[in-house]
């Protein structure tokens, strides 16, 4: 009897010390979850694929690229940058950049921006003048793109400038090198004024409108006035002559 129970207990503490360690290898072995992946950044993206400092600057400084980021986060349409390269930015007038204030500034970036993801074989199908985030004036901030080939021109009306090539993609995010920082009509336009105030002269006219307009009520006023005036005198000079008998 105490033979089987030695027996009992000893194939007991084997089973125990087998499950704890097969537990063990399986906790060892299991696959570790996949970590997530990393959030678009363009300037990342802008920075590995190096020459754009210039408009790195711009992006940073306007907190565009900010914008940008969270529009790829929350936006299913995407994001196409056309991305000038500092070789494109030298070509600028010298001092043109320092003579932007930062609405134009934030307006010269937002200009190189389409709110949707365009794939290099698909600019054939954009219609023109195409939308940037820069605004949809057709006069003031037209950008039309044509493509032939391998090759894709825009034009603003300022500049003419070629697609250099594929930077970065991600179906998502395209960011394209164009030869020539774009440069919309609206820096270039007289600005226009804005709406003329009311004049001081329409002023008296609307009081002479209503002076005419209550004219004849007043006229009529003084003249039921006289009446009982004269009414008063005579019966005034009526009173005396009677008194007088």
């Amino acid at each position: 009897m105490v033979r089987i129970m030695k027996f009992f207990y000893s194939f007991s503490l084997v089973l125990i010390l087998l499950f704890s360690s097969t537990t063990t290898i399986s906790a060892a072995t299991a696959p570790a979850p996949a970590p997530s992946s990393a959030p678009t950044d363009i300037i990342r993206i802008l920075k590995k694929a190096g020459g754009f400092t210039t408009l790195i600057r711009l992006l940073t400084t306007t907190q565009v690229s900010t914008q940008m980021n969270a529009q790829l986060l929350n936006s299913n349409n995407g994001i196409t940058l056309f991305a000038p390269n500092d070789n494109a930015f030298q070509s600028l007038k010298p001092g043109f950049l320092n003579s932007l204030n930062d609405q134009q500034k934030n307006e010269l970036i937002q200009f190189h921006v389409l709110p949707s993801f365009v794939a290099i074989t698909n600019f054939d199908t954009l219609s023109n003048p195409v939308r940037t985030q820069a605004g949809d004036d057709p006069e003031r901030m037209a950008l039309n793109i044509t493509s032939s080939g391998n090759q894709v021109n825009l034009t603003t009306g300022i500049v003419n400038a070629t697609l250099g090539g594929s930077v970065y993609s991600d179906h998502q995010l395209a960011v394209y090198q164009v030869d020539k920082v774009l440069l919309p009509k609206d820096f270039f336009l007289p600005k226009r004024p804005p709406p003329p105030a009311p004049s001081p002269e329409e002023k008296p006219k609307d009081s002479k409108k209503k002076s005419d307009a209550d004219g004849p009520a007043s006229s009529a006023d003084a003249s039921s006035a006289n009446k009982r005036g004269v009414m008063l005198l005579l019966l005034t000079f009526f009173l005396v002559a009677v008194s007088s008998l």
